[in-house]
């Protein structure tokens, strides 16, 4: 008995066209999404600063060094004056002698905020993470 096979190679048939339908649904779909989100995207918003009522943690104050600068950039180490150039200096001589030193900096409201930076970027590279920026509560 011989079993016969019979192919169906006649129903296929090559697809000519490729349908792009889907496809330009889902780019028009991301279109629609970006063109909407990047607007969002791109606004700044105004920040609001939380204030806290609760009292802050006690801090030595000998391992405490305050570093401030007014708005004519003139840094002050504990209240005595210093260019930047030795203020990096100075600072990992005070780390090297106090490993847990901390930084309080007092920037002046009117203080260009690269300025700031700079000033943050020489305490980071006396090799001390712990810097905080000195602030005043608002009152109403």
């Amino acid at each position: 008995m011989k079993i016969r096979r019979y192919s169906q190679r006649q129903n296929f048939s090559t697809l000519s066209e490729i349908n792009i339908t889907p496809l330009l649904d889902l780019a028009f779909v991301l279109l629609i999404i970006f063109i909407i989100t990047t607007p969002l995207l791109e606004n700044s918003t105004t920040l609001s600063i939380p204030s806290s009522g609760a009292a802050n943690a006690a801090v030595d104050p000998s391992k405490v060094q305050t570093v401030s600068i007014d708005r004519t950039e003139t840094i002050k180490f504990n209240n005595e004056p210093i260019d930047a150039a030795t203020l990096t200096a100075k600072l990992a001589e005070v780390k090297t002698a106090n490993p847990e030193v901390a930084v309080v900096i007092r920037p002046d409201r009117e203080l260009p905020v690269q300025k700031l930076i700079a000033l943050m970027d020489a305490v980071q590279r006396a090799g001390i993470m712990k810097v905080g920026i000195a602030t005043k509560a608002e009152t109403d």
